[in-house]
């Protein structure tokens, strides 16, 4: 039998100094923060929260990540997507929106206006062109349908009570009720195809307007 060593009872330390210590403290901090952000990010997407409790809550956090990068940004750290890399986890909805640098219910199109409308033009295309193609599950047409709004709410020329907007909220809420693997039916599926044509023809109308 081998002898009890005391060495093998004692704790292991990731940090040796004060210094260390506040430097894995910073670490737990930002990953903290990234973590609740994209949880956030998705309980929004799930119409979870309203859009008041997310746009001060994204705010909020926002401004924690800002602080907390700063303590661990480093030459081992230079970007946050190296960080996130080196400790193998993945928020795409909160790396989203830390470079947008803002909620997505705050509207602003950061001069990028020609590159939305673009945005929105395909995305109608796309989600039209798989309904035909008869994909119809929610988790395949609910991300695309989602981006469609939420890229509209950031164009500043779409007001906020636009036809072709409320409609596509309608078929937002009704994808929120679906399980993933869920169809729509063929009724459903005409009746957004029409929907989103209709929308469609509205925003070319808007921006022969504007």
């Amino acid at each position: 039998m081998s002898e009890n060593r005391a060495e093998l009872f004692e704790e292991v330390r990731l940090y040796r100094t004060a210094r260390e210590r506040e430097h894995y403290d910073s670490m737990a901090d930002l990953y903290s923060v990234i973590n609740t952000l994209n949880c956030l990010e998705k309980a929004y997407i799930k119409d979870s929260v309203t859009a008041k409790e997310y746009t001060a809550a994204c705010s909020k956090l926002l401004v924690q990540y800002n602080v907390a990068f700063s303590q661990v940004k480093s030459d081992e750290f230079p970007t946050i997507e190296s960080f996130m890399n080196k400790f193998c986890f993945e928020c795409t909805a909160a790396l989203k929106r830390i470079h947008d640098g803002r909620p997505i219910t705050i509207k602003d199109d950061k001069g990028n206006a020609q590159k939305c409308i673009a945005d929105i033009v395909s995305l109608f295309i796309t989600i039209t062109d798989r309904l035909r193609l008869d994909i119809k599950s929610m988790d395949e047409l609910q991300p695309d349908l989602r981006d469609l709004y939420e890229t509209m709410n950031r164009l500043t020329l779409v007001p906020q009570n636009f036809d072709g907007k409320m409609k596509i909220k309608e078929w937002l809420d009704t994808f929120s009720s679906m399980a993933a693997s869920d169809e729509l039916n063929e009724s459903q599926v005409r009746q957004l195809i029409f929907d989103l044509e209709q929308s469609y023809n509205s925003f070319n109308k808007l921006l022969h307007n504007s």
